[in-house]
């Protein structure tokens, strides 16, 4: 079964783009390539249950088990050594990546408190989108009592897009909630 989201892109989003831009070509379209979800974890050097906690919270997140990622440098100011686990993240393609901006765009983000859209400043100037999350408790999947400690995330939209105007409008079209 097709992923409602993806549907939504072939039937309704792709005409409207190719109409917009004048794309010659079905290859020219700006498509979604990958969804990285990344959460930070200082405080992994001091005791890596934070570490374990983190990683079952994304895998219950989004459906894949992430990879911890380790300190490349030392770092004096930030305590942190040559190899220390620092972060846990999660590259989503196909279905799953899909099925998880659905989830994003319909169910988490109208969760936030006294939500007014998420800003338009997140391009990079090559077509991709970064997100920030305040907590994980945003998705419905993770139990609030269960939750060690409130932890951010970042969402990065990886797209075909060649510039942050067509990233816009295909994210927009696929019901992203940008504030005005």
């Amino acid at each position: 079964m097709t992923p409602r989201l993806l549907e939504k892109y072939k039937k309704e989003v792709a005409p409207r783009l190719k109409s917009q831009f004048n794309y010659k070509s079905p290859m020219e379209l700006p498509n979604l390539v990958k969804i990285v979800v990344n959460i930070g974890v200082s405080e992994a050097k001091l005791d890596m249950k934070y570490m374990e906690a983190s990683i079952n919270e994304l895998t219950t997140i989004t459906g894949q088990r992430p990879m911890m990622k380790r300190a490349r440098n030392s770092v004096a100011g930030f305590k942190v050594r040559e190899g220390m686990p620092v972060a846990c993240c999660v590259t989503l393609r196909s279905v799953r990546m899909w099925e998880f901006a659905d989830r994003l765009i319909s169910v988490a983000l109208p969760r936030i408190k006294d939500f007014q859209g998420v800003a338009r400043r997140g391009f990079d100037g090559r077509g991709n989108y970064n997100l920030g999350l305040r907590e994980q408790l945003l998705f419905p999947e993770i139990e609030y009592d269960k939750v060690i400690r409130m932890r951010g995330m970042n969402v990065t939209f990886v797209t075909t897009a060649r510039t942050d105007e067509e990233a816009y409008a295909l994210l927009a079209e696929l019901g992203m909630p940008f504030s005005r």
